[in-house]
């Protein structure tokens, strides 16, 4: 190990920095933001450092370094683009015993400065050395993936009763288990939707209960999976996906997505197609609402989103009349993400003003849409479920006024790399399904903005247009 990773109170010191350029202002920033009294040297000021003047988070020496500029430092770093200069700076810092980052030489420094991912008071540091800057920011950003934002108040929220549960639980193991339960459980969960009171009260229940084996309360977590390209899952949802015990997913989510759920959580298959569900959606309420009350963490993973088409409202207003603790997180639903990328934008100033999302058939199996409404002008309409019905989707739209030429495109498995874009109008789509053999999901898009696939295609961008 060639450097000791270390966290340095520098709050109220007095920290000096020789330069005034953009890494200079860099470095000043993170001073700042860690409370230190900091003083720049040069003889000019950058933009962002002049910045940091006229707030009042500098104090400013108007000249070019001198010995004895470091007497009364606690830290230092010397980031001017002159070489000498930043030697020199070295060499007395390094005399006077004051730690000193050079920063274009970090190695003939006494400390390197790591890639740091902040989450206030959570920290977490980064460091290759300085054999790789490239690569341990890379780190940083996978870290950074899975980290939630809320650790922090998280940490705050912990810090504050500390106290109060070492008094509570006067073995260590105890007070172990019941961090634990707290980190990983509902007050964590309280803090992570952004429901601070809450997780205060649970936490307060929890230690005034003083149980050092508390009894986990089951919850329920709806997942919005998107429309099957893992790269598209939310921070939230993939953390959530990592976490539950149990699995109830739809024949929508992508087996890529299914590989990045926890490994040795349990399965229930509830998929869904026409007329053939392996679990009626009145039962999926019922199993969401019994595991829950076992203790566990569901996790309800559903292709697209939960509320546009998903049943999630059908789900949540269940778990609300059994008192089951739930959190919702929005998932890319498929007429974004799938159009997106088959390079047709829903509404354009010149072709489409409005868009409308419109399931191909209702709960008891009918299709009684308002047609009059689909059919008007200036408008993208895009048909969810719709394949089996596509012909008479587009009969439909051609009685009640679409002239039959209205472009017109099948979406299938958008987003992922088996995604196929065929492009026709009212006239010719049901054709196309028959003569391309093409299979559920796909989506149906209807409306002018279908012209600019030819031109804005870019997710398989050497594919012949069909």
């Amino acid at each position: 190990m060639n450097y000791l990773p270390i966290f340095y109170d520098i709050k109220n010191k007095s920290c000096i920095v020789v330069g005034a350029g953009g890494i200079a202002s860099r470095k000043v920033d993170l001073l700042n933001k860690a409370g230190a009294k900091v003083t720049v040297i040069s003889p000019i000021l950058g933009n962002e450092m002049a910045r940091f003047m006229d707030d009042g988070k500098i104090i400013w020496i108007d000249r070019t370094f001198q010995s004895g500029d470091l007497v009364d430092a606690y830290l230092v770093i010397a980031a001017t683009s002159d070489k000498a200069v930043n030697e020199q700076v070295a060499e007395e810092a390094e005399s006077l015993k004051i730690p000193c980052n050079r920063v274009e030489s970090p190695e003939q420094g006494s400390f390197i400065m790591p890639s740091i991912i902040n989450r206030d008071p959570v920290q977490i540091a980064v460091s290759t050395g300085g054999t790789s800057p490239v690569l341990a920011r890379l780190i940083r950003t996978n870290l950074e993936s899975c980290t939630p934002s809320a650790y922090g108040q998280l940490a705050k929220l912990v810090e504050n009763y500390r106290t109060q549960v070492k008094q509570t639980f006067t073995k260590v193991e105890e007070r172990r288990k019941f961090w634990e339960s707290i980190l990983e459980g509902p007050v964590a969960e309280h803090v992570f939707a952004g429901r601070n009171n809450d997780a205060k009260a649970l936490l307060e229940k929890m230690i005034e209960e003083a149980n050092a084996d508390p009894n986990y309360k089951g919850e329920v977590f709806l997942v919005g999976a998107g429309p099957g390209d893992p790269d598209l899952l939310t921070f939230r949802a993939l953390r959530l996906m990592q976490k539950a015990d149990v699995i109830v997913y739809d024949r929508l989510v992508s087996e890529p997505i299914m590989d990045l759920v926890r490994r040795d959580a349990e399965r229930i298959y509830a998929g869904k197609e026409r007329s053939n569900h392996a679990i009626p959606q009145e039962n999926i309420n019922q199993l969401l609402v019994r595991l829950a009350k076992e203790g566990k963490r569901v996790l309800r993973l559903k292709g697209g989103d939960n509320f546009i088409f998903g049943r999630g409202g059908e789900e949540i207003s269940e778990l609300i009349d059994e008192d089951i603790p739930f959190q919702v997180v929005p998932g890319i639903t498929a007429a974004s993400g799938c159009t997106t990328y088959a390079g047709i934008p829903l509404t354009h100033r010149d072709y489409a003003q409005a868009c409308i999302f419109v399931t191909g058939h209702l709960k008891d199996g009918s299709s009684d849409l308002n047609w009059e409404m689909l059919s008007h002008k200036n408008q993208t309409v895009v048909f969810y479920m719709g394949l089996k019905n596509v012909q008479m989707i587009c009969d439909e739209l051609k009685k009640h006024g679409r002239k039959a030429s209205t472009p017109a495109a099948l979406i299938e498995k958008g987003t992922t790399p088996d995604q196929r874009v065929f492009i026709g109008d009212l006239d010719t789509l049901a054709d196309l399904v028959l003569q391309n053999n093409v299979k559920a999901p796909t989506l149906i898009v209807v409306g002018e903005v279908v012209e600019l696939h030819k031109k804005l295609h870019w997710f398989k961008p050497g594919e012949e247009i069909k």
